[in-house]
């Protein structure tokens, strides 16, 4: 096998092993599913491998599937890539970003600037934690991720965004609610209802507390911002967010932290590689141009102690 019937045999792996069904890999090809079966049938007869598991209807990448999985990802991002730059050029910007991000707070406002900018652009925003979204990135799964660390993989290139001060908050009858001002140690005699490990804002907060020599009191576990914010109105114990994503509501109350200024920093990444590619380039330049403007009120707040979590 090869030129054209070996193209066609990859793009229905490729296909495949993204979307994890024959049925829905031939829909988004266009193809007849037994059309794309023979075409994966006939790659491991040629070739003499096997390429996926079938376990009744699911299908599993074996680990030689997995490897070539990478290559194609690279292959066919990169045809993508091409398309995408050969459509701005002929109608300035078009086609589909894919943004992966840890909330809304931080990616809205980017995303709103950059539809202004390229109204003929359709964008999705999947929301996930910072570790998933790195993950997917470097797997080809979205084109831009907004995460709360730079991440180490040399296969990223990153830009800060924004730094983000952590706000702890109460119920309005919490016994800290009418303190004109809070220390960490006393903090430390209440429970707090916070994020699942792994965190970003929980591993800057328990950081604090350790390097003063304090235990942070978990009472509650919450899988989300909104939940943990709910759990606090319903008197569950403490909460801490990142400023931009804290909401006002009537039954909370921010605390005045002082003797410790914490925070979390926000950053834009893709794959380095597709750093010029037209769509993300665009998006990455709205972002810059925001986290810019959004600088000079960053740099009045001077810091007591800076803490950047990893997720």
């Amino acid at each position: 096998m090869s030129g054209p019937a070996l193209l066609a045999a990859l793009k229905a792996f490729d296909a495949t092993a993204r979307i994890g069904s024959m049925t829905a890999a031939a829909r988004t090809l266009g193809l007849q599913q037994p059309t794309l079966s023979a075409h994966i049938h006939r790659l491991e007869q040629d070739y003499g491998v096997e390429l996926f598991h079938r376990r009744g209807r699911r299908l599993e990448l074996t680990p030689f599937g997995r490897s070539l999985l990478e290559h194609t990802r690279r292959v066919f991002s990169a045809e993508e890539d091409a398309l995408a730059l050969l459509t701005a050029a002929r109608h300035r910007f078009a086609g589909r970003l894919a943004v992966l991000a840890i909330g809304p707070y931080n990616v809205v406002p980017i995303v709103k600037a950059f539809v202004a900018a390229c109204p003929m652009v359709r964008v999705s925003v999947g929301v996930g934690d910072s570790r998933s979204i790195v993950a997917r990135i470097l797997d080809y799964q979205g084109d831009v991720g907004v995460v709360l660390h730079r991440g180490d993989d040399p296969a990223l290139w990153s830009l800060p965004y924004r730094r983000q001060p952590l706000v702890v908050f109460a119920q309005r009858d919490h016994p800290l609610a009418s303190r004109a001002s809070v220390a960490l140690r006393d903090l430390a005699a209440h429970r707090f209802v916070i994020r699942e490990e792994g965190s970003t804002t929980r591993q800057v907060f328990e950081r604090a507390f350790r390097e003063a020599g304090l235990t942070l009191q978990v009472a509650v576990e919450m899988g989300s911002r909104e939940a943990v914010r709910e759990a606090v109105a319903q008197g569950l114990g403490l909460g801490v967010v990142a400023d931009t994503a804290y909401v006002p509501d009537p039954r909370l109350v921010r605390l005045p932290l002082v003797g410790v200024d914490l925070a979390t920093h926000v950053h834009l990444i893709c794959r380095r590689e597709r750093r010029p590619a037209p769509l993300v380039a665009a998006f990455l330049d709205v972002a810059a141009a925001l986290g810019q403007a959004d600088a000079p009120k960053a740099a009045r707040q001077q810091p007591h102690q800076d803490y950047a979590g990893r997720e």
